[in-house]
């Protein structure tokens, strides 16, 4: 099973890394392009023995700018994709502070308990959206509909959205791990503990200044 964590936090990661540097790269090239080829016009101005080639070159990459029409409709779509993956990886890496805090709120006799209520509702939000969203998808794969601006590639729109379902299953996932360890008693609450009791301590430190 450790085994099986490791490979799964490690695909998480990467996942992540993926699309934010793709996103990176997409957006840098179109910007590039959308820019090089004034530059390569006006060399063609200003060198008259290589104007026929800056032009060509200039030309050519206007060509390829012209074609990056896509590039906005994926950048979008990666964004969608790193979100729903950052949703697992932030239960992972106890980012939710806001719940955390509230469990913490509650004498320790209680919180474990709050803390158990709170998971199962977080589990049953992620289980009614991962149902709900997996019905749109079928809706979607029935239709055909191309997606936007990517269709030339064949991309459809349930290949772009399938990962909100996919994406609240993993959060699922993630939230029955948390569960697990909080009825084992190996964490209070949902793991932030250094953001909250940063969160705790300042609110003491303000309220004493009053």
């Amino acid at each position: 099973m450790h085994a099986v964590a490791r490979v799964w936090n490690k695909a998480e990661e990467m996942m992540v890394a993926f699309l934010l540097a793709g996103m990176t790269l997409v957006t840098f090239s179109y910007v590039v392009f959308n820019n090089l080829y004034g530059l390569f016009y006006a060399l063609g101005d200003s060198l008259p023995f290589a104007n026929d080639a800056m032009f060509s070159i200039g030309d050519g990459i206007l060509y390829v700018a012209q074609e990056m029409t896509w590039s906005v409709a994926l950048t979008k779509a990666m964004f969608g994709w790193l979100i729903f993956v950052g949703l697992a990886w932030g239960v992972r890496i106890g980012a939710h502070i806001g719940v955390d805090l509230l469990v913490r709120l509650f004498k320790p006799a209680l919180q474990k308990a709050v803390a158990i209520l709170a998971l199962v509702i977080c589990l049953a939000y992620c289980a009614l959206m991962a149902y709900s969203s997996e019905q749109w998808v079928a809706v979607l794969f029935n239709i055909g509909t191309g997606a936007e601006d990517l269709d030339r590639f064949g991309v459809q729109q349930w290949h772009i959205v399938m990962i909100v379902p996919i994406g609240f299953s993993l959060m699922f996932l993630r939230f029955a791990q948390v569960l697990v360890r909080v009825i084992q008693d190996k964490q209070i609450g949902f793991g932030g503990h250094g953001e909250v009791e940063d969160a705790i301590k300042l609110a003491e430190e303000t309220e004493a200044k009053r």
